[in-house]
């Protein structure tokens, strides 16, 4: 078949010398490139034994946070649930009893409240849309596991340990 521009191209090849025919240099090269990388720094960091030193803009874990009193922020306005793109955050909210007027600070509060860690991007758009200051992507790396229902974060897991309880 023809080019359409009717154009061609000679290819001239040369024939090889004795040493490229038995590849010698070529050899020689790769193992000089082979033995200069033992001398280098390595790429590689050992974790879990070596932890990386992240950026002061590290986004981690989520967690929820508590007040100055121990009482949960979050008052399952479902701010940043509408604002996550990916969809991985859900919370049902409920009415405070009297009875817990020393764990929630209003009326209202979040029932449950969970993270898909395997939806979450990380993008942070969930902390800025809190009115409430109520959750941080300020934890560590989320830990690996085997089995989906387990990447699937509640309340248990993501609420701050009370002030007693952190000393």
């Amino acid at each position: 078949m023809e080019s359409l521009s009717n154009k061609k191209k000679v290819l001239e090849q040369k024939p090889l010398s004795f040493m490229e025919r038995m590849y010698l240099p070529a050899i020689a090269k790769g193992m000089g490139i082979t033995i200069s990388h033992l001398f280098k720094k390595e790429a590689t960091i050992r974790y879990p034994e070596v932890e990386r030193e992240f950026s002061a803009n590290f986004r981690g874990m989520h967690s929820l946070k508590r007040d100055e009193n121990g009482k949960e922020r979050c008052t399952a306005c479902g701010l940043c649930a509408l604002s996550c793109p990916a969809e991985a955050i859900t919370m049902i909210a409920a009415e405070r009893k009297n009875e817990e007027k020393h764990l929630y600070r209003e009326e209202k509060y979040a029932a449950t409240y969970e993270i898909n860690m395997l939806r979450c991007i990380f993008c942070g758009l969930c902390e800025e849309a809190c009115p409430k200051e109520a959750i941080y992507l300020d934890g560590p790396i989320v830990p690996a596991d085997y089995l989906r229902k387990d990447f699937i974060y509640g309340k248990d897991k993501l609420v701050e340990a009370p002030l007693e309880m952190k000393k």
